[in-house]
């Protein structure tokens, strides 16, 4: 291992909905670093303002972190402290981070990962499914590879995992359900919102459910595995 040089990056979870769900420690590192790398600085200034936080904000998101990446390294480098953040929950998981941790890591910079809420482990330990073994996909292919993807999981008998969006949410329940057959699967979307919603049965019934009103929100989809059997009652909560 080389020798840290410079500032320090850290890796910092912010709530995904309510902002309660901070870490004293997030906010402590959120007061003290010279620049924050936000997905969105509009959605970050709302928390940083909940926290009378005063900082410097640089946007740093899916379309442009390769070239941001470079530019942040540069004032780490120079010795500079710089916290990443997401809209919502840890960064890296379904949001930028990949670049700028192998450059910082390449660059012999310190990273530091400051934990918080992460959506899908949320939605996993409230779905009543298994939570031993499972395995997160994230978003799923939009068009090509995403037939290859659900035959590759359709014998996967670890707890999946996905996210989706709202005018995607019944397709995609309507396409697991042609995969996988009336599987169990669980629909929470709005976590530790005010609106918070699970839904959970065989996917015929979930999609029943959400039939009965536009869906709105981000969507956590937690699938049973292929030889689990959990023969969960549908409610919502």
């Amino acid at each position: 291992m080389s020798k840290n040089v410079g500032g320090t990056l850290f890796l910092v979870a912010t709530p995904i909905g309510n902002l309660e769900d901070i870490t004293y420690r997030a906010v402590k590192v959120l007061n003290s670093v010279d620049l924050i790398a936000a997905e969105d600085t509009r959605k970050t200034k709302i928390l940083l303002d909940h926290y009378n936080i005063n900082k410097p904000m640089t946007s740093y998101y899916s379309y442009n972190e390769k070239a941001r990446s470079p530019q942040l390294i540069e004032k780490l480098l120079a010795g500079q402290s710089i916290a990443l953040v997401s809209d919502a929950g840890t960064p890296g998981i379904s949001d930028p981070a990949f670049h700028i941790v192998q450059q910082a890591l390449e660059n012999g910079i310190l990273i530091i990962p400051i934990p918080g809420p992460t959506a899908f482990i949320s939605g996993l330990i409230v779905s009543g499914l298994p939570t031993d073994r499972f395995v997160f996909e994230g978003f799923l292919p939009l068009k090509k590879g995403r037939k290859t993807k659900f035959e590759s999981l359709k014998l996967e008998s670890r707890t999946i995992i996905l996210y989706e969006s709202p005018h995607r949410i019944r397709k995609t329940l309507t396409e697991i359900q042609n995969y996988f057959g009336n599987r169990n699967v669980v629909v929470a979307r709005e976590l530790t919102k005010k609106f918070e919603e699970i839904v959970r049965g065989p996917i015929q019934l979930v999609l029943s459910e959400l039939e009965k009103k536009e869906p709105r929100g981000e969507y956590v989809v937690i699938i049973e595995g292929a030889s689990r059997k959990s023969n969960l009652d549908i409610s919502s909560g």
